[in-house]
């Protein structure tokens, strides 16, 4: 564009004076492109102008808009891809580190290419432009300034916008062309010219080809026949030495059978190479991958960090990690939460909107989607995000999908606690106890073997009881192992030993315990299948065995008791005598999903006064 504009300049102050005035190589040019005929040179221009705005450059633009659209739209597949690799164990984490950088870096360059190809659609526009300037202005510049007839001023002014066009065209061609072939090359880690040049001489039956159709030009009457056979030969010498290179079928077949062997001898498989199962994970259909997506704030990754920590320091040992992985097999809006490699529940959102819940104190409609809260099945309404003061106005709750699937994830993590307290748990929670009683201690890990004490923890997680204060149940277990090491009977002690917290967490706020009792006739026949079972042999309490018509008769009527108790609302409890207090508590979460708490008289204390509201019978 520099040479352009200094050419310009010269044809036009110039120009009147010669056809030379602008240098050799513009006049060559003009008059090869003119040859005589001024008008047929002016079209020729045209023509070749046209093959490389039209033919060229356009196709070369519309190749990087739609590379760049294809290639960005592809990244959240091949994301997804690469996840699933490394989760299979076919990749490592530096492999899958290196080809997520690859795929940045392609989209960054289609990206690129796409705006390059604007620069040169306009390198050749301009030069279109320039040519119809120095024309015109060359004309009117020699004929009303030097005082040359219209005819004599074209003719001097055309040969040299011609020839200055012509030469400025060269390396917009070139460009263009340039650009053609970098936005249409296959991806591969080759270098470009080495790529152009493997796969134009990549079989000799192409240049043969090539050097057959020149010879036969030559040999028409007519044509010039030493010049097309002086590409011929040329191209035939080339094919000859490529079929001559190229190696027989049989050390194809060799050297492909010997590299197979070597690969498989330095691709033994190790113990580091097999992916481990997380503990926990959350999975994102591809709609949602943006809530976890670091450039967009990682509004998932923050809100799932926040649930880990506070959960830990309530039940007091910590939580496993939870991973955040996208997967292509779910549906583009839905989330699933699993808990070693294993799905537990999932869920479906709208990507991009809010949730109004319904708290049971609103007031009017909202305009959207009608649904319910993944997590407790409350009544909600996707709305927009323009729509959230309205919302909030109205008397509902607005939450973002990262609240949703987080507490989702969170009350799922709180129903599988025993699941995901480990041996190494175990000895993390004995270092605590030792920072803190060093030696109480000592004599609780020779009190209790490592299984043992995994087993109470695990029970007492299972009902949601912190183990924050690990002094205390220590010391309880420490004086309980002596009598008994059934795990269920030193929970039961551990339990009385929690008394005033298992009671604050029912009562609340409240000065009183309300609860459902067992009716006393359903007591005594549960009584006697015990009594029954204990006699027979070694029995667990959570487990003996009793009428099958009692167990109908609990699932009706527990759900039954949870619905009364939050209706009045206090904590859905039932109190039963310590012996029915394991079986009663593990029917109670089967049929109610841990919803009603189950307490025995010996739980709760002393200075507690108990409100029974009515009887379970």
């Amino acid at each position: 564009m520099t040479l352009n504009i200094a050419s310009t300049r010269i044809v036009l102050l110039h120009g009147h004076e010669g056809s030379d005035v602008a240098g050799r190589v513009i006049q060559a040019f003009g008059e090869v492109v003119i040859g005589g005929n001024y008008v047929v040179g002016i079209v020729v221009f045209i023509i070749l102008m046209v093959i490389n705005f039209v033919v060229i450059t356009k196709g070369g633009e519309r190749i990087s808009e739609v590379a760049a659209r294809f290639t960005l739209d592809a990244m959240p597949g091949k994301q997804m891809a690469i996840d699933a690799d490394l989760n299979a164990g076919l990749i490592g984490p530096e492999q899958a580190k290196e080809r997520r950088a690859t795929i940045s870096q392609e989209a960054d360059f289609y990206g690129s290419m796409d705006g390059a190809s604007k620069f040169v659609r306009g390198d050749a526009v301009a030069g279109l432009i320039i040519l119809v300037i120095n024309l015109l202005g060359g004309v009117s510049i020699g004929a009303f300034q030097h005082g040359l007839s219209l005819a004599e001023a074209f003719q001097r002014f055309a040969l040299l916008t011609i020839g200055d066009g012509l030469v400025a065209q060269i390396p917009s061609l070139l460009l263009a062309v340039a650009a053609a072939i970098i936005v249409t090359r296959m991806n591969d880690e080759g270098d470009m010219s080495e790529t152009v040049g493997k796969q134009l001489l990549a079989s000799p039956r192409v240049i043969l080809t090539a050097g057959l159709i020149m010879a036969t030009l030559g040999m028409v009457p007519g044509m010039p026949t030493v010049a097309f056979l002086g590409f011929a030969l040329p191209l035939f010498y080339v094919a000859w030495r490529l079929q001559k290179s190229l190696p027989t079928s049989d050390l194809l077949e060799a050297e492909s059978i010997t590299d197979t062997i070597l690969s498989e001898q330095q691709a033994n498989l190790e113990w580091r190479d097999i992916s481990h199962v997380d503990k926990l994970s959350v999975d994102l259909g591809f709609r949602l991958v943006y809530l976890a997506d670091k450039e967009k704030g990682e509004e998932l990754v923050k809100t799932l960090r926040g649930v880990r920590k506070n959960l830990s320091e309530q039940l007091g040992f910590l939580l496993p990690e939870i991973r955040i992985k996208d997967n292509l097999k779910l549906n583009p809006q839905e989330y699933k939460v699993n808990l070693s490699a294993v799905p537990i529940a999932n869920g479906h959102v709208n990507a991009r909107e809010l949730l109004a819940l319904n708290t049971g104190d609103v007031y009017g409609t909202l305009d959207g989607e009608i649904t319910t809260d993944p997590a407790y099945g409350l009544e909600a309404v996707w709305i927009k995000d323009d729509d959230k003061a309205k919302a909030l106005n109205m008397g509902y709750s607005v939450v973002d999908l990262a609240t949703i699937i987080a507490t989702h994830t969170g009350k799922i993590i709180k129903e599988h606690l025993d699941e995901l307290f480990s041996y190494e748990d175990i000895q993390r929670l004995n270092e605590r106890l030792k920072d803190i009683s060093p030696s109480l201690a000592e004599t609780f890990e020779k009190a209790l073997p490592t299984n043992l004490q995994l087993k109470v923890i695990r029970l007492l997680l299972r009902e949601h009881i912190s183990i924050k204060d690990i002094v205390t149940i220590a010391g309880t277990l420490i004086d309980s192992v002596e009598v008994t090491k059934d795990p269920i009977l030193l929970v039961s002690d551990v339990r009385c030993a929690l008394q005033k917290v298992l009671a604050k967490q029912v009562m609340g706020n409240r000065e009183e315990l309300a609860a459902y009792s067992l009716d006393e006739k359903l007591e005594s026949t549960m009584q006697s299948s015990l009594d029954q079972a204990m006699q027979a042999g070694k029995v667990s309490l959570d487990s003996f065995p009793v009428d099958p018509n009692l167990l109908g008769q609990f699932q009706r009527t527990m759900p039954l008791i949870v619905d009364d108790m939050k209706s009045r609302g206090v904590t859905p409890t039932l109190i039963v005598i310590p012996q029915l207090r394991p079986l009663l508590a593990r029917y109670a979460r089967t049929f109610t999903k841990g919803s009603l708490v189950v307490l025995s008289y010996n739980e709760v204390p002393d200075y507690v006064r108990v409100d029974i509201l009515g009887s379970l019978g």
